[in-house]
């Protein structure tokens, strides 16, 4: 149910807020992980490399989506810190109506132009066909993506981490055994693994729905609400595109990268997914504090606290970095272990090229904990311009590395674009953060 987090240890409230968080994040990457284990299994090494040469692109649109709905879900907490429930509503409202154009708008140019991304992916004819009806259904589910992640946002933003959590553990298990159904029984291929995904995708996206309706009526927009204002509706807006375009634009980078890669060899793009597949698994607790830290700077930002904002931000960054200092040692000295998951341990040279890029990305995660919880801590201040250009940051670097590098070093090269990325976007964020926080400082004085 709805929780303040302005009174209160932060560091407490953000573990507490972050744990259903960072469990249900575990959950989705854990049916990614099996999806991607079936399909590599069941079907080869060359079905796997065809969903995985799409995962970039899945990462741009997908990301949009999420960082979208995150920014609807910003000046509500705001304005629940605040106490402004009926203003609440409103942003509610205006943000269902704004999500529902934008996803059609979305999935219908995106279903369009599927042939043209793979086209720009450099995708093998090999490898084509199999990877085009996995991205089309991903593509046409895209109106369930949102539909969860808006309303998990919006709750996640009066203080409830735990429903969206308890929704995406029925989601991952349905997912599982949809997986098993398309796949092994009805034999529908790679299609069927993103079938399974869409499915499952949107039991969840109801279940949030259902849940909102029967038993949280603050979260009710009544009559007098429903109305699209012109301020609400630019607060949304400039809240909500910046976040999507910034996991866009990071993504960019990404595709230069993962097209770079596909060009390496079937060998190369299927070590490159195995390895794509545990680092989101490993990214998932930066995930979680980032989001938790930023739902407590915007809930505290409407409370007009700003010493707990100060405070909640840099435990945030400790137990970021921390997780990020063990993680990588485990990647380090476990990633090609953790690779079997996925292929065969015949398939050595899949297993060495998935078991380098996790190596050389291990010595940087850290950097990754910072990036991620300053960031967030950012758009929860309502900078979310200022975080937008974090993104171009990691996409001009990544493409720097991938269109300058790979020529001459090869796979070495795709195994440090990340961390090069990383690294170069919190050289901007330090310094912007502290920008944000005397902007917000001096606001707040005006108040």
């Amino acid at each position: 149910m709805a929780k303040s987090m302005t009174e209160g240890r932060p560091f407490r409230l953000i573990l507490q807020f972050a744990l259903p968080l960072l469990v249900g994040n575990l959950l989705q990457q854990t049916y990614n992980i099996i999806d991607a284990a079936i399909v590599g299994r069941v079907l080869g090494a060359d079905a796997l490399a065809s969903v995985g040469s799409t995962s970039s692109v899945q990462f741009m649109v997908l990301g949009f989506c999420i960082g979208c709905c995150t920014g609807f879900g910003v000046p509500v907490a705001k304005c629940f810190g605040a106490g402004r429930l009926e203003k609440m509503k409103h942003y509610i409202f205006s943000g269902a109506a704004l999500t529902g154009t934008v996803a059609a708008v979305l999935t219908m140019f995106c279903a369009l132009l599927c042939p043209w991304i793979l086209k720009i992916l450099s995708v093998s004819e090999e490898l084509y066909e199999d990877a085009y009806r996995y991205l089309l259904v991903i593509f046409l589910g895209l109106p369930f993506t949102f539909l969860y992640n808006l309303l998990a946002s919006i709750l996640r933003a009066v203080g409830d981490s735990r429903t969206p959590f308890v929704f995406l553990v029925i989601s991952a298990g349905l997912n599982v055994a949809l997986d098993l159904l398309c796949i092994i029984c009805f034999g529908w291929g790679c299609a069927g693994a993103a079938i399974a995904t869409v499915a499952s995708q949107a039991v969840s996206g109801f279940l949030c729905l259902f849940f909102i309706y029967k038993k949280v009526q603050l979260l009710h927009p009544g009559r007098e609400n429903c109305r699209l204002e012109g301020d609400v509706s630019k607060d949304l807006l400039s809240m909500g595109l910046p976040m999507g375009f910034q996991f866009s634009i990071t993504a960019i980078g990404s595709m230069v990268m993962q097209s770079a890669n596909n060009g390496l060899g079937s060998v190369y793009v299927s070590g490159f997914t195995a390895a794509l597949k545990i680092k989101q698994f490993t990214m998932c607790p930066f995930d979680a504090i980032a989001s938790s830290v930023s739902v407590f700077c915007g809930q505290n930002l409407g409370a007009g606290r700003l010493d707990r904002i100060r405070q909640g931000v840099k435990e945030g960054v400790f137990i970021a970095v921390i997780y990020g200092i063990l993680a990588g040692l485990a990647l380090i000295f476990g990633g090609r272990t953790l690779s079997i998951l996925f292929v065969g341990g015949e398939a050595s040279e899949v297993l060495d090229a998935a078991a380098q890029y996790l190596r050389c990305m291990g010595y940087f995660f850290w950097s990754l904990g910072i990036l991620n919880v300053i960031r967030l801590s950012i758009q929860g201040l309502g900078y979310a311009g200022r975080a937008v250009f974090s993104g171009v940051v990691e996409m001009i670097a990544r493409s720097v590395v991938s269109l300058c590098f790979v020529g001459a070093f090869g796979y070495t090269a795709i195994c440090f674009a990340d961390q090069t990325a990383w690294v170069s976007a919190c050289l901007y964020l330090a310094p912007m953060y502290a920008l944000c926080i005397r902007r917000t400082s001096r606001k707040l004085r005006q108040v």
